[in-house]
């Protein structure tokens, strides 16, 4: 029967471990894994600023200043014809997204450069819900997934849901004059962080590239993508983007840069309006703000973040490297990857189970072969060690798991000293139970709590000891037999015991009828002359209460005599190495026994030493006992009879 109860409560508990762990991992995932990662990425990944071929032009405050918001699109036309006329860039891609008319004159200009631009790539925005009910959706959507859809060749599709049903509508004139567009959209995590960047969305049964996936792919004269299990291939080129599939579509993780200084960009940033006054300035045949030169053989993307002004061009984000990541740069960004091949390849489910499993493997063999103290710093070693190994993987572009494992850790080094302690608390309580018997609690508590450390020796500490007798108990035990005896002895000893460890007192043992108790040592205890007083003038009643039910009982009547003595003596283990006991010696000792025994001299119930005495000076009313000879002590000393407490 035991055996089978202790089988169960091993299933029991390896059950209750795996729930345990899988809510560990579910909460770590949630709540922890995502910051980990940000401040991995942050400080591990991102070594370098973005690359200097790709630049930003933004509408930032000291545009809107000059250029009230909202601005006409004749505004942004000149920007462009700026690139497209006086410079060379090898792409422009605009992070906007263009969906009403604005002023019909300023429409038609900004349209007619679009016209004009073969390297422009602008955004569009997938959207969730149906195209509106009085909107003919399908043809719409046939007519632009015919001009801006990709052809994916997909050996494992294995997705069947499909999250967008519509796209934002352009303008049929910004319709006809844009000739290639990309998904400007962003996916945030658990935590509202922007660490996955789409490579293609998937709006119906068609697919669409990521704005920065559209660039790379008119940079390389194509428009076909390969999926192939996790990995998305880009045609007639040789990069391989690692991506997760979902309902989106295919995201990858972006692997971001430094900012650079003083500024909270990563990649080289133009303020739109310079490059407005540089257009007007040549127009005029003056001297431009910015040499159009500068955009040569670069990629130009044009955005909007002005902070101060107020009026809803704070395009922002919350990324590993910022909480307000300018949006322009995290789209710079993305192709800053695909044409640098910089990707993080994200967690596996394989490598991040074989991890945990390894790591709980470890913790368990710790546990079960090392001391508590031993294993837990084997363990913060440990966990140390996986930090530096989590941050070498950061840094070659690899994630892996930070917070969760050591979550693991954490868990089942919690449940297996649980179990362990519990299997040992079963032996120490039977022990425990036995041992009570014989010893006080306190040292019983004591020699269990340093089971595995027991030796001879101890300490000097200045205590408080406490001797008290039963007057006359020779003479009882002649008037009655063994077996009464013992019982009035249970019933007193039984009576005193709670109030010594009522204050603190430790019974250090029984002497026949006599009681020797410690104040002060095993437990520490400031006040022990104090307390040992106090215990004393409550045993004293406790006999007054017990002498008066045994004289109703035809029991004969007894008195004890107390003696309190302070003093330093040696407290600890005495013996053998195979038997010990744990006890208090020193003079002091034996002056506390003797100072009791003269209650029989005086006829007094409660006697204390002059050390005791200036402790407990200022709650017990005493008479003076001059000149006392003990025994042993060439010197008298004072002694004092206590009356009463105040």
């Amino acid at each position: 029967m035991k055996k089978n109860g202790d089988k169960l409560f091993f299933i029991i508990s390896a059950l209750l471990y795996v729930f345990l762990a899988v809510f560990v991992m579910g909460i770590s995932f949630l709540f922890f894994e995502s910051s980990a990662y940000s401040y991995m990425h942050r400080n591990f990944t991102a070594q370098k600023t973005g690359s200097d071929n790709i630049v930003l032009v933004v509408i930032d405050d000291k545009s809107i200043e000059q250029y009230r918001w909202p601005w006409k699109r004749s505004l942004y036309a000149k920007i462009l014809e700026y690139l497209n006329d006086y410079s060379n860039p090898k792409l422009i891609g605009l992070d906007a997204l263009i969906t009403s008319e604005d002023d019909p004159q300023s429409d038609n200009i900004f349209y007619s450069v679009i016209a004009k631009s073969d390297k422009l790539v602008a955004g569009f925005s997938p959207m969730v819900k149906d195209f509106p009910q009085d909107f003919d959706g399908d043809k719409y959507f046939k007519k632009f997934s015919d001009k801006y859809a990709i052809n994916i060749t997909d050996f494992n599709e294995t997705n069947n849901f499909i999250r967008y049903r519509s796209i934002s509508k352009f303008p049929d004139a910004y319709f006809n004059a844009l000739k290639y567009a990309g998904s400007v959209n962003t996916t945030q995590n658990m935590n509202g962080t922007i660490i996955w960047g789409d490579q293609t969305v998937r709006v119906r049964d068609k697919n669409f590239p990521s704005l920065a996936l559209r660039m790379y792919l008119k940079l390389n004269n194509t428009n076909k993508v390969q999926i192939i299990g996790n990995n998305v291939l880009v045609e007639d080129t040789s990069l391989v983007i690692p991506v997760v599939r979902n309902a989106s579509g295919t995201q990858s993780l972006t692997h971001y840069y430094k900012f650079r200084e003083r500024s909270d960009y990563s990649h080289k940033t133009y303020s739109a309006v310079d490059i407005i006054n540089s257009f007007d300035n040549i127009k005029k045949g003056k001297t431009p703000v910015i040499d159009p030169k500068e955009f040569d053989g670069k990629i130009v993307l044009i955005g909007a973040m002005a902070k101060a002004s107020g009026i809803g061009l704070d395009d922002t984000l919350q990324t590993p490297m910022f909480t307000k990541h300018p949006g322009v740069d995290i789209q710079a960004t993305c192709l800053d990857n695909l044409i640098n091949d910089e990707f993080v390849e994200p967690a596996n489910i394989l490598r991040d189970l074989l991890i945990l499993i390894i790591w709980s493997i470890v913790a368990l063999f710790v546990i079960t072969h090392f001391s508590f103290f031993k294993s837990l710093i084997g363990l913060i070693i440990a966990a140390i060690i996986y930090e530096f190994i989590a941050a070498l993987c950061f840094a070659h572009n690899i994630q892996i798991n930070v917070i969760t494992p050591l979550a693991v850790q954490l868990i089942t080094m919690i449940f297996g000293y649980s179990y362990r302690f519990i299997l040992e608390g079963r032996n120490k309580e039977k022990i425990k139970q036995a041992m009570g018997k014989y010893l006080s609690q306190d040292i019983m508590q004591n020699v269990v709590k340093n089971i595995d450390d027991i030796k001879l020796g101890g300490k000097k500490a200045v205590v408080t000891v406490l001797f008290s007798d039963i007057r006359g108990f020779t003479r009882i035990s002649e008037q009655l037999s063994a077996e009464e005896v013992s019982v009035i002895l249970n019933e007193y000893f039984t009576e005193i015991e709670p109030i010594i460890s009522k204050y603190n007192g430790v019974i250090n043992k029984f002497i026949g009828d006599a009681v020797m108790a410690i104040f002060g040592e095993p437990i520490q205890d400031v006040n022990h002359a104090k307390n040992a007083v106090l215990c004393a003038n409550e045993m004293l009643k406790a006999v007054d209460k017990l002498r008066d039910k045994w004289l109703f009982e035809g029991k004969p009547k007894i008195e004890i005599g107390i003696g309190i003595n302070t003093g330093e003596a040696f407290v600890g283990n005495i013996g053998s190495e195979k038997r010990l006991e744990y006890t208090v010696i020193g003079d002091m000792v034996n002056v506390a026994s003797r100072i009791e025994s003269y209650n029989k001299v005086y006829k007094t119930n409660f006697l204390i030493s002059s050390s005791t005495y200036e402790q407990v000076s200022d709650v017990a009313d005493v008479i003076k006992i001059s000149e006392v000879q003990i025994r042993g002590k060439s010197k008298k000393m004072d002694i004092y009879e206590v009356l009463r407490l105040t």
